[in-house]
């Protein structure tokens, strides 16, 4: 087994109850990863909080930065000297120097939780597989919403397997917390 790191992808306000866009189960998922978070601490492992930002906040208002939305939320806070990656694309290491800080790190592996499952942690575990580092998603610690595509609506649970299943076809492993846990542990 290589060296491994954690990758938190927005796990932001926003995404919670009163957000802009508010996932289906995200206090679940962010439970979920805050398990997966206190393993990493304990091993002291290295740990990416990932943190989206508008490009253009007056085109896209949500994740300004600053704001209660945009902030990373309390279940799964930083601690003082983890790193944090702001970024303004889906993929988590498009311009964001997460690349340098797993290749400084000597990090082979990764483990990924985050929201939204359809579309960040689909990105940024395509990318890191792409990167070369082999995956794991823990599925449980991810969220997703309903998607809409000519006048159907696509239910979450519905977005969040299929993507999963996409990924584990080739792009990495997609594990529960307690399945994650029980084998590192």
């Amino acid at each position: 087994m290589g060296k491994q790191a954690l990758i938190i992808i927005d796990i932001q306000n926003e995404y919670f109850e009163n957000g802009n866009l508010t996932l289906v189960n995200p206090v679940e998922a962010s439970l979920n990863t805050a398990k997966v978070l206190e393993h990493f601490r304990t091993k002291n492992l290295p740990i990416a909080h990932i943190q989206h930002l508008s490009a253009d906040p007056v085109a896209l208002p949500v994740f300004v930065e600053g704001t209660h939305g945009a902030a990373i939320h309390e279940n799964v806070k930083p601690l003082d000297g983890e790193k944090i990656f702001q970024k303004y694309y889906p993929n988590s290491f498009s311009e964001t120097g997460l690349g340098e800080y797993l290749k400084e790190n000597d990090v082979t592996e990764v483990v990924i939780t985050g929201m939204m499952t359809h579309m960040c942690v689909d990105a940024s575990t395509r990318a890191a597989f792409d990167f070369g580092y082999k995956c794991t998603v823990i599925g449980d610690a991810c969220a997703s919403k309903d998607l809409e595509i000519n006048g159907k609506t696509v239910k979450a649970d519905d977005v969040h397997y299929a993507f999963l299943a996409a990924l584990e076809f080739i792009y990495g492993e997609i594990k529960s917390t307690d399945e994650f846990l029980n084998i590192v542990s």
